[in-house]
């Protein structure tokens, strides 16, 4: 079956009685080229061949990164797939599969398992959420995703833009993001409402001396303050802020530079 085939991808679903869930996400990547460029960007650069996809679908990056050379731990909410997955691929011995949600398996997953690299095609409902649980851990040095494109660019985002949000604050905390390429609704069947981007989050250690209890500080207080982000900083925190920017007006140094002063009056 060829996975970027519309048709075959159709008729498979047909024959199955198999209807993708718009609740799960389940938009299926149909375009070789954009498929290529993923891949490529996605193995660039890393070390190993040990990759964590989430949500494979019908298996079309899990068959370019297993031809690739990669190992590959799948794992897929979806019971129909997930079964099916390992065996129309021809039971390839560098494939696991794990049937489950994704935020519940990378939880047990992640920490015991030394990835090189994550490259998928993320869920819409649930994208942004994975992506935010893996960057909190640092346990991936590189991933490389698919995500609805109002996603990418938040992720992206610089201080003093508009799109700039707590998404962006907290992967930049430990993440250098960038955006490789967009990505149009026809390139998936089903099609979605919008278009997407791949986008690539690459580790890096310049925050590696914050203590714990700075990081906690950090987030707590940039949430606080994009929960608030039309009013001024000094209106949010009172008498521990004397600021009239807004939230996106911040850059990360100037978070964790806030974040160690508040931390270091608590101790």
């Amino acid at each position: 079956m060829n996975l970027t085939s519309p048709a075959q991808v159709r008729e498979w679903c047909v024959r199955h009685g198999f209807r993708p869930n718009r609740v799960l996400g389940q938009n299926f990547l149909i375009d070789r080229n954009v498929l290529k460029a993923i891949v490529d960007a996605g193995l660039e650069g890393v070390e190993g061949a040990d990759i964590l996809e989430i949500g494979p679908g019908l298996g079309v990056l899990t068959e370019e990164l297993l031809a690739r050379g990669c190992s590959v731990t799948a794992i897929e909410k979806d019971r129909i797939l997930a079964a099916r997955l390992a065996e129309a691929l021809g039971n390839p011995q560098g494939l696991s599969v794990v049937e489950g949600d994704a935020i519940d398996a990378i939880r047990e997953i992640v920490p015991s398992h030394r990835f090189s690299a994550m490259v998928s095609n993320l869920p819409y409902q649930a994208g942004t959420r994975i992506l935010l649980d893996l960057a909190k851990s640092r346990e991936i040095p590189m991933m490389t995703v698919l995500v609805q494109t109002e996603v990418a660019e938040r992720l992206a985002a610089g201080p003093g833009s508009k799109t700039r949000g707590l998404s962006g604050v907290w992967v930049q905390l430990d993440y250098d993001v960038k955006i490789v390429r967009k990505v149009s609704a026809g390139c998936f069947w089903p099609r979605p409402e919008v278009g997407s981007s791949v986008v690539k989050l690459t580790r890096h250690d310049r925050n590696l001396a914050l203590s714990s209890g700075e990081r906690e500080v950090f987030h707590s207080l940039t949430k606080t303050a994009f929960e608030h982000r039309r009013k001024q900083l000094g209106s949010i925190f009172k008498d521990l802020i004397k600021s009239t920017a807004r939230a996106e007006d911040l850059s990360n140094d100037d978070w964790i530079k806030l974040a160690r002063e508040l931390n270091n009056e608590d101790t």
